[in-house]
């Protein structure tokens, strides 16, 4: 039999690979070039539209952690990031077009996957679906998931989009390069005065914005616009997007920088860290070119926010990420609620898996405990209470790994704390991979 996907993005992919590793066949659907969402521009798979960082690769972050349990089960998007990796220090960032063009390309030559350039409208109850259709799911689908599949609520977010700039337009005398507390000279600081930033945060709490429409106004915190940090007070950048700490420019503390990373691994491309903005594209190009690296900057992008759809998913969801309306539908990536490229395709990996287990030996295996996996798993399906939330309506919001999800018991010294835990999760999921190959077997 054959199972089919619902979106090319991360999640969709990593399901698919993991299926067909597994003997599965897969019926991948992708809606581009029929039809682009609101950010996308290439026909190409896995498109990444937002940084092009994945990450922490430190086993004393929660990210680095991630990776590190998607490796041992197999992760086809971190084999494609390793060939297509750019500097950007502990962080592995990705020349996003050739990462995109590789995973294109595994998956068309994939004798066990069928890539079908076509958009899905509604699910048959015949087979079994897998919807990973991202964040920016087509519309005409997303109502009928709401009303058919999950007789559930969708919830809104936004997403980031830091502009993007040129680097032969950036005056390098304005700045320098280096990463905070370490030698690596992975990140362009763009230095400003005192005297500067006072300039540009004057000229960036008045500068021009696209409204949100009324449904729009409830955005998600971690997203916030560079100009709605500023509008809480003067000194509050200085303490986000333009921190100067652990950075020294000329034996100095700047009074405050911007910076730049490689978006490309020619480093012609170099995007502003931590600017997701709604100022509109004239006042963007006005307000950051007063940064005097960037007096002169052309931008390959601008920075924006949009609307992201995700799911009620403890409400409608099962610890295995099925519909419990339809048990033939399964949910991956964004769409559940789990925040951030890894984790999105963390879910493709589960969801695939116990699929191919499903369809071989009738059963799945419940995530593992102690992983950032397994939490956000649990996270994502344990259905709120009143109690929990202290609130008289129980809301459920986007979730990135963090080592909250993994208890280890009490440990004073905080690194050591964190490579704990790190060893216990890694050690939980080998137990895992080798109870599920046993089980599958």
């Amino acid at each position: 039999m054959r199972v089919n996907i619902v979106g090319g993005g991360l999640a969709g992919v990593e399901a698919a690979f993991a299926l067909s590793k597994r003997g599965v066949d897969v019926n991948l659907f992708e809606m581009k070039p029929e039809r682009f969402s609101e950010v996308h521009t290439s026909s190409n798979l896995a498109e990444i539209v937002c940084s092009n960082s994945f990450g922490s690769i430190k086993l004393t972050t929660a990210s680095g952690v991630l990776k590190e349990e998607m490796k041992i089960l197999g992760s086809t998007l971190l084999k494609a990031a390793t060939l297509s990796r750019v500097e950007a220090g502990a962080a592995l960032a990705v020349d996003r077009k050739r990462f995109s063009l590789i995973i294109t390309k595994w998956v068309e030559k994939h004798p066990r996957i069928r890539l079908i350039r076509e958009r899905v409208k509604k699910l048959n109850d015949e087979d079994i679906w897998i919807v990973a259709c991202g964040p920016l799911c087509d519309d005409e689908l997303v109502e009928y998931i709401k009303r058919d599949v999950l007789k559930g609520d969708f919830l809104y977010f936004f997403d980031a989009i830091a502009p993007i700039v040129y680097a032969d337009s950036v005056d390098f005398s304005k700045g320098f390069w280096g990463s905070r507390y370490s030698d690596e000279k992975d990140y362009f600081n763009c230095v400003l005065t005192e005297d500067e930033y006072n300039k540009f945060y004057e000229e960036l709490i008045k500068a021009d914005k696209v409204e949100f429409r009324e449904f729009e106004k409830n955005y998600y915190e971690a997203c916030l616009p560079i100009e709605e940090i500023a509008e809480r007070g003067k000194q509050t950048l200085l303490f986000g997007p333009l921190k100067p700490v652990g950075l020294k420019f000329k034996g100095k503390t700047p009074f405050a920088v911007v910076q730049l990373r490689k978006e490309n691994r020619e480093g012609t491309l170099l995007s502003l860290v931590g600017f997701q903005t709604k100022l509109t594209y004239g006042e963007q190009k006005r307000v950051l070119r007063l940064i005097p690296a960037l007096r002169n900057a052309e931008f390959a992008k601008f920075g924006s926010l949009h609307r992201n759809t995700y799911i009620n998913s403890p409400e409608v969801l099962n610890i295995y990420l099925q519909a419990k309306e339809k048990p033939n539908v399964f949910f991956a990536g964004q769409i559940t609620g789990v925040e951030g490229y890894m984790a999105s395709g963390a879910t493709g990996i589960y969801v695939g898996m116990n699929i191919a287990l499903l369809i071989k030996r009738g059963k799945m295996l419940k995530p593992p405990e102690n992983t950032m996996l397994g939490g956000l798993i649990r996270h994502i399906t344990t259905p709120r209470t009143e109690k929990d939330t202290k609130s008289s309506k129980p809301d459920f919001q986007p979730i990135s790994e963090n080592f909250g999800f993994i208890d280890v018991g009490r440990v004073r010294n905080k690194k050591l704390k964190r490579l704990k835990q790190a060893e216990t999760a890694l050690k939980n999921m080998k137990a895992w991979r080798e109870k599920y190959e046993s089980e599958f077997s």
